[in-house]
């Protein structure tokens, strides 16, 4: 969905406009196109996506995507006033929110069928 501001916003700039908002290296490589980048200018990767194959460490790294999204939603309001791009922002934080908390929920119910005995919360049907 950012893309797709980003997009709608660059998409009939002019030469100039391209030159002045600092968006020339950008569009020399993608012109309007959309190509997911971190505002430094690296590309997404699945690297980023942290998967272990153990149900708490996993929803705890979704849990703190959510946050790193919703705080990056935060910055993104604190820059633009584009009432049109801030009320999308804004939706989408609050969606983060609600993820966040049903992440969280899952953590406690996943906790609770494992052994409530063992502060790391192994599972016992693999580690016997």
């Amino acid at each position: 969905m950012i893309g797709a501001i980003v997009h709608q916003l660059t998409r009939n700039l002019d030469d100039k406009q391209v030159r002045e908002g600092g968006f020339a290296p950008y569009f020399v490589d993608h012109t309007t196109g959309v190509y997911p980048t971190a505002a430094s200018g690296s590309p997404w990767n699945a690297a980023g996506i942290g998967v272990k194959g153990d149900v708490i460490c996993d929803l705890t790294e979704d849990m703190a995507a959510e946050q790193k999204a919703r705080v990056t939603y935060d910055n993104i309001l604190r820059m633009s006033d584009d009432p049109d791009v801030n009320n999308v922002i804004r939706f989408l934080r609050e969606r983060e929110i609600v993820h966040f908390q049903r992440f969280g929920e899952a953590v406690r119910l996943a906790k609770e069928k494992m052994d409530q005995k063992n502060v790391y919360f192994t599972n016992p049907a693999f580690d016997k």
